[in-house]
């Protein structure tokens, strides 16, 4: 009852949120983002911890997912850019809460190589919009692309449980792309349909990253 609970509020806060980001940054829509994303960060409290250094690790990158949330949704290029460290921070959280359920053998894979060049396509076409943030946005790229690599990892390591593997590989995935539109949005083409599709794709990712800590045991 209590993640049923969490889940209808995230729901009707994310239909607001998407309201509200209509009308650009305003302190409702900072207050309303960051109840939602609050809402992760407590799935995952709420989840049995079957392996406890997964949870921790997930759990670290869930907060600093919140940090960013609220810094993204706040004016100004300083807060765009503590926002994206927050998230670059919890995305290597990830990747070494992923790496730690996997094998040597898990990282050998072609698909792996699919998702290099995938995130290489990703870089040329951001190349010449990015300007003076050149340095960071090339390392972000880099973690995000570690992450889906560590989240396709977990998923071919056979002896952890398929329903937490699907999970953890959906929720990178989505993640992933989400911070195609956040970049998208920040550096190519400020539109309302990059919030409309990018906003559902994270909050989605999140929260299935929030409940793989009570998956993988």
């Amino acid at each position: 009852m209590p993640d049923l609970l969490i889940l209808v509020t995230a729901l009707v806060l994310l239909v607001l949120l998407l309201a509200s980001e209509k009308q650009g940054r305003t302190p409702r829509g900072v207050f309303i983002k960051g109840s939602v994303s609050a809402l992760f960060v407590l799935t995952a409290l709420l989840q049995p911890h079957p392996l406890p250094t997964y949870y921790h690790r997930i759990l670290l990158g869930l907060v600093f997912g919140l940090v960013g949330d609220v810094c993204l949704a706040l004016p100004g290029n300083r807060a765009f850019r503590v926002g994206l460290f927050a998230f670059l921070a919890g995305h290597i959280f990830y990747v070494w809460a992923f790496a730690g359920l996997t094998r040597p053998q898990d990282w050998a894979s072609p698909v792996q190589l699919m998702l290099l060049i995938a995130s290489g396509g990703a870089f040329w076409w951001l190349r010449s919009h990015v300007g003076r943030m050149m340095v960071p946005v090339v390392v972000y790229l880099i973690v995000i692309t570690l992450m889906l690599a560590g989240a396709w990892a977990v998923f071919r390591n056979p002896d952890l449980n398929a329903a937490g593997r699907w999970v953890i590989l959906a929720g990178a995935l989505y993640f992933y792309l989400s911070d195609l539109f956040v970049a998208r949005q920040r550096f190519v083409t400020e539109q309302y349909l990059n919030r409309l599709i990018g906003l559902p794709l994270y909050y989605v990712g999140q929260f299935l990253i929030a409940y793989s800590v009570g998956m993988v045991g």
